[in-house]
């Protein structure tokens, strides 16, 4: 764990109450026009403080007045494509900046785009993915609006074509668009139909041999009308693709509730339970499985992650407060031997309420979950930032998933990140078990509002997990 240190605010302070005495117009001075940059610094300088194992690479400085660059489902908002990764973020103005670099390597290539965002909106991320053929695609700036999604002119290029339907079906009320990668190159698209409360899930399938995309569904889990599902995706290396959802009864986040889960064996047509029981589409309340039932007012957050352990098992991270608590906990949900169980991680003390519409302002963040084998064991992280650790980069560590007490909590860096959720590489962990995190110190008032806050550094945090070989 990295350790904790003099933090060089203090001394700033301190000083600044001396000159103070002395020189009022010299406080003056520095305190409004030199403390921003000034503190930008110690906070990069405070993120460089690491765990063993753990490398940051700077970018270069984005907006961060609310959340929008650093929110859960962006996916994703960086991709590696054989030896080049890529990013993607808003700058100040709400630009979308796209860049690249070697991996391995400190050297970005960054090209302000064309394209703008509403930044205040702090729905309206942007998510890239690479295809098979080395074409980047990005879509951005969305929250119950027209699609706005474009894709490289050549392989490994930045720069962009100009915007284009995908199939021109369902695609005026556009909500927190994914990109999924098979692995045969070909991609998926998910994105919400309609509004929170009454929305369906649309699933898009792009053909790198024709360079087409069709539409699978336009209405793969269906609100009916009346509610509509959050969820959280993974395509494992067996080319299943892996949906768990939660439903919202109103715009009201603490009308969410249930944990549900569905699987397609064949790129997407048709769907299963986990039982092999086939879905009749499209997927409604009353017919889907139950992972887990949680009621409404438990502070169930939603869109999370989820990925599959080295037998295509499913797990699921999310976080919600159990009848008999008023602390709402992280839960790993699994299935092992045809049985859904869940880990409650237990770590918590502060209690907190889940309520309202908006971006919330929320003393945890939404995790991410990774998973590996450690002999016969599934082994899970869990990557999260907790007011109760200071807002730092954190992970929970279980070798055996199966076990209750084994958790071990470390974090990754010794700096707050403000209210920072984790993004990170998928398919540079799945290809070289390595996970580099977005990283980016962010604000974010309750529903909606902006906090003044001047830009902050963009940075990638590489984490190698110490695995063990068998």
């Amino acid at each position: 764990m990295a350790g904790e240190v003099f933090h060089p605010a203090i001394f700033i302070n301190i000083l600044m109450v001396f000159l103070g005495w002395f020189y009022s117009d010299i406080k003056t001075i520095l305190m409004f026009r030199f403390l921003p940059l000034l503190f930008i610094m110690i906070n990069s300088a405070a993120l460089a403080q690491l765990m063993p194992g753990v490398s940051v690479t700077k970018v270069g400085d984005g907006w961060a007045g609310n959340s929008i660059n650093t929110v859960v489902f962006r996916k994703n908002a960086l991709v590696t494509y054989k030896d080049t990764q890529f990013i993607s973020f808003y700058n100040a103005k709400g630009w979308v900046v796209i860049g690249k670099r070697k991996t391995g390597t400190a050297k970005w290539q960054l090209k302000q785009t064309k394209y703008t965002g509403n930044i205040k909106d702090a729905h309206n991320s942007i998510s890239i993915t690479v295809d098979g053929d080395g074409y980047l695609h990005l879509a951005w700036d969305h929250h119950n609006n027209q699609l706005n999604y474009c894709k490289g002119v050549q392989p490994l290029s930045l720069d962009l074509t100009e915007k284009t339907l995908m199939t021109g079906k369902n695609e005026n009320s556009i909500s927190y668009p994914e990109f999924y990668k098979m692995p045969s190159g070909d991609l998926l698209f998910l994105y919400r139909d309609g509004g929170s409360g009454r929305g369906n899930l649309v699933v898009n399938k792009y053909n790198i041999a024709t360079k087409n995309w069709t539409q699978l569904h336009d209405n793969l889990i269906d609100g009916e009308g009346r509610r509509n599902p959050y969820w959280q995706a993974c395509v494992d290396d067996r080319s299943v693709i892996h949906i768990s959802w939660v439903w919202r009864e109103s715009p009201d986040v603490a009308s969410n509730h249930d944990m549900c889960y569905a699987c397609s064996m064949d790129g997407g047509l048709s769907w299963e339970k986990s039982t092999k029981q086939k879905y009749t589409l499209p997927i409604t309340m009353a017919a889907a499985e139950h992972a887990w039932d949680i009621p409404e007012q438990s502070e169930l957050i939603n869109q999370t992650s989820m990925c599959t352990d080295t037998n295509g098992d499913p797990v699921i991270a999310s976080y919600w407060r159990d009848k008999d608590s008023q602390v709402p906990q992280y839960h790993i949900l699994y299935k092992k031997a045809g049985q859904w169980q869940v880990k409650n991680l237990l770590f918590r003390t502060t209690p907190f309420n889940l309520g309202g519409e908006g971006t919330k302002q929320i003393p945890i963040s939404r995790p991410q979950v990774i998973s590996w084998n450690e002999g016969a064991a599934t082994a899970v992280a869990l990557i999260f930032r907790d007011a109760e650790r200071n807002n730092k980069i954190s992970v929970a560590i279980s070798n055996d998933i199966a076990l209750q007490d084994n958790w071990k909590l470390f974090d990754l860096t010794s700096a707050s990140v403000g209210a920072w959720e984790p993004c990170y590489d998928t398919e540079l962990w799945k290809s070289k078990q390595i996970v580099d995190l977005f990283v980016q110190h962010t604000a974010q008032a309750d529903a909606e509002g902006l906090v003044n806050m001047q830009p902050q550094l963009v940075s990638v945090l590489e984490w190698k997990p110490l695995l063990k070989k068998h």
